[in-house]
């Protein structure tokens, strides 16, 4: 009961601390944020404690992979979203659904894997980049229960995803752990409140800030088997400084929106 209790207060805290920031400094910095692994690394954590380190590290290369379905309903939600929530949201989960089952017959070893999501991670870059001076300066302010559910939503999915681990096994516990929930809600949320233009806004910063989950889970895959729980720590400070790192690549717009949101707040 215990366990389960830190599981619910820990993805709660995690994802109800980056939602506040997205709120306070806009909506691209929004998406980067949650582009963190908040629901996907503390859940490879829980499979490490309760299945062992041998399961975390197979389901780490499962969530490495993951990213490129992640990239893809970002990229198919954002292509749509001029055409309203509804359809956009459908096909994207659609493009992630179809990615993960093409992953999932791919099963490639970890290295191979870290390859081709580079790859996916460069393409996604690419075609995200010369639309990313388009977000709003003045994002309308969300509803004050919008948070509470994000967080509800998120650990949901947490604790459903352990209890069905050991019937899926780990490959696919680790392929299906990605899904971005809070990006989703983030997205969702934005725009029907803002815009379709804020919208892309948070998924164009969800793209540039998948190269810290990229890192978290090649360490944890290729670690945790020699190194064991200590592979997170390692796997938690690279990310941090990967995400850090991507932070100066981000469109020199983001700065005057997020300053535009505080002053609005």
């Amino acid at each position: 009961m215990l366990n389960v209790a830190v599981k619910v207060v820990a993805t709660s805290l995690l994802i109800g601390g980056a939602s506040l920031a997205g709120r306070r400094f806009g909506h691209r910095i929004g998406g980067w944020l949650v582009a963190l692994p908040l629901t996907s690394g503390p859940l490879a954590f829980f499979l490490a404690t309760d299945h062992g380190c041998a399961f975390a590290a197979r389901a780490a290369t499962g969530m490495l992979a993951g990213t490129i379905s992640q990239l893809a309903l970002a990229l198919v939600y954002r292509a749509l979203a001029h055409r309203g929530i509804t359809p956009a949201l459908a096909t994207g989960c659609l493009a992630f659904t179809a990615a993960t089952t093409l992953l999932a017959a791919l099963n490639w070893p970890t290295i191979p894997t870290f390859l081709l999501v580079l790859a996916a991670l460069a393409t996604g870059a690419a075609l995200t980049r010369p639309t990313a001076a388009a977000e709003p300066a003045s994002p309308t302010s969300p509803p004050g229960w919008d948070i509470p559910l994000r967080m509800v939503v998120a650990t949901g999915v947490v604790l459903g995803t352990i209890a069905l681990a050991p019937v899926i096994g780990p490959d696919l516990s680790g392929l299906l752990s990605p899904f971005p929930v809070l990006g989703v809600v983030m997205t969702v949320f934005t725009h029907r409140t803002d815009s379709p233009t804020a919208a892309r806004a948070v998924l164009d910063g969800l793209i540039m800030g998948l190269a810290a989950p990229v890192v978290f889970f090649l360490v944890l895959a290729l670690a945790l088997p020699s190194i064991g729980l200590t592979a997170f720590l390692v796997a938690a400070i690279t990310a941090l400084a990967t995400q850090a790192a991507t932070m100066f690549a981000m469109p020199s717009d983001t700065a005057g929106s997020g300053t535009a949101t505080h002053q609005e707040h």
